[in-house]
């Protein structure tokens, strides 16, 4: 018996709604991570982008747990000396709520030009709309 790779060719990619309202940040992560990955699917193959597009709404309403909101810090440098500039979740919320879903599911992605075409299949919206109704897609319960 051989064993079964994937060919770019032959995959069929589906498209989910994710709410993130009042979801925990790292649980609603690593599932959008696998659909990504398309860890889920019997043609699974790791050298193959296998995975479904994700389209995920209320990202400014995700819910962390503890004291997360003033204790977690988000780094940037702008390559300058002195240039570390950081800031807590509660303001990275306040000012980019896309950017702390993203950040937290490509953690989640290899760290090759293969994880970095997969995140390219997720839509990330901090309100309650999205313009993709046309790809009509699949709610995910989380």
């Amino acid at each position: 018996m051989k064993t079964y790779n994937a060919k770019p060719g032959e995959i069929a990619r589906d498209w989910y709604l994710v709410d993130a309202e009042g979801k925990t940040l790292g649980r609603i992560a690593t599932q959008i991570a696998d659909r990504l990955r398309g860890k889920g699917k019997a043609s699974f193959t790791p050298h193959v982008d296998t995975g479904d597009f994700v389209v995920v709404i209320n990202a400014e309403k995700i819910a962390v747990t503890g004291k997360k909101l003033e204790q977690k810090m988000y780094y940037k440098h702008s390559g300058y000396p002195g240039g570390l500039r950081e800031r807590t979740l509660r303001e990275q919320l306040d000012r980019q709520p896309t950017e702390v879903l993203r950040k937290a599911v490509k953690g989640m992605l290899p760290r090759t030009k293969l994880g970095r075409a997969q995140l390219t299949k997720l839509r990330i919206y901090a309100g309650p709309e999205h313009p993709h109704e046309a790809q009509a897609p699949t709610t995910l319960e989380v």
